[in-house]
């Protein structure tokens, strides 16, 4: 637990230098609300901005090689909103929905490999969308759809940009080991099974919270007991997590006594994630209390309600759930593969 408690004030060494992709991922966030705003339609760009959460993925990868994967991203993220969009008017869909999408996303990142961020953003992108449907009932799905595709299409752009040089065109692994078949070993089998088991319960526990923020519950739970198998870093996981929310929720206060216009909703967003990225593989905790308010800045934003007090204690309320749930899992044993018969 030492060791726990002094990461929580520890930065960590990088393997090397994170600002080209935190700047990538800053301006795709701030981007489609800049451009939709100079339009006369920041409501548009604020839905688009959920599609930069594509150029989250691959920062480790070759630019010429997340050119093969990301589109598999960007395809996941615009399937969980459109789920989103569809489900999001009823409750019991909403949360049949949460779960469906948390297996097939974990299908996904343990299955193939994808690394991080994880599971995490398909259940945001989920929940941020059924939010915004079931707050706005006129919303209109087709034009919400085109424009979270439309910023998936600009992350990947921004995210692929280096390929301009002809150096970061050579090289290069193929899809099939950037994206490798599954083998379903023991530790993915224990990462899938934990998932989908805290999204089932997450989504349970929704319906007493509250079944709008169900997605936020089961978003803290995977993020933590997808990281390993091992219930000690679990453990770590869930702490920084609590610890990262409820410093950010305080943080988030702030916002909301200020009278926030289109520039500047994207301007703060795309700091925002210049700082994540910069910190997250350093202090998963210091990059917790800037994840909390982004997301709910851009979710109110796009519903019309920038915040206030009620909601940041909400999050907090689910996040603790949602972690504990997580942490819980690590005590379930690991799915054992049984050895194939001659």
């Amino acid at each position: 637990m030492h060791e726990v408690l002094k990461s929580l004030i520890t930065l960590r060494p990088t393997d090397g230098p994170r600002w080209p992709h935190a700047l990538q991922a800053a301006i795709a966030l701030m981007a489609p609300i800049l451009i939709a705003t100079a339009l006369g339609d920041p409501h548009i760009g604020y839905l688009a901005a959920v599609g930069s959460f594509t150029a989250l993925y691959g920062a480790a990868l070759l630019p010429i090689e997340r050119v093969k994967v990301l589109p598999f991203v960007a395809v996941g993220l615009l399937g969980c909103a459109a789920l989103g969009a569809v489900f999001g008017a009823s409750t019991p869909l909403t949360l049949i929905g949460l779960v469906v999408v948390a297996a097939l996303a974990a299908v996904f990142v343990f299955g193939f490999s994808l690394g991080p961020p994880g599971v995490m953003f398909f259940i945001l992108v989920y929940g941020m969308v059924g939010h915004v449907v079931a707050v706005k009932p006129d919303t209109e799905t087709l034009p919400l759809l085109a424009a979270i595709a439309g910023g998936c299409v600009l992350a990947y752009l921004l995210s692929i940009s280096p390929i301009i040089l002809s150096r970061h065109r050579e090289g290069g692994r193929p899809l099939r080991e950037l994206l490798p078949a599954p083998a379903w070993e023991e530790r993915g089998l224990t990462l899938l099974s934990r998932t989908i088991l805290v999204a089932a319960v997450g989504a349970l526990a929704g319906i007493v919270v509250d079944p709008v923020r169900s997605y936020w519950i089961v978003a803290a739970g995977v993020v933590v007991v997808g990281i390993s198998v091992e219930r000690e870093q679990i453990v770590g996981r869930g702490i920084h997590r609590m610890v990262g929310t409820v410093l950010g929720a305080v943080f988030y206060l702030a916002f909301t006594f200020v009278p926030w216009t289109p520039i500047w909703v994207a301007v703060v967003l795309g700091l925002l994630q210049l700082l994540i990225e910069l910190v997250i593989t350093r202090n998963y905790a210091l990059a917790l209390i800037l994840i909390t308010p982004l997301v709910l800045l851009l979710t109110g934003a796009a519903t019309g309600d920038t915040g206030s007090m009620q909601v940041a204690v909400e999050r907090l309320v689910d996040t603790i759930v949602g972690s504990a749930l997580g942490v819980a899992a690590s005590f379930l044993p690991r799915v054992r593969r049984r050895a194939q018969r001659p």
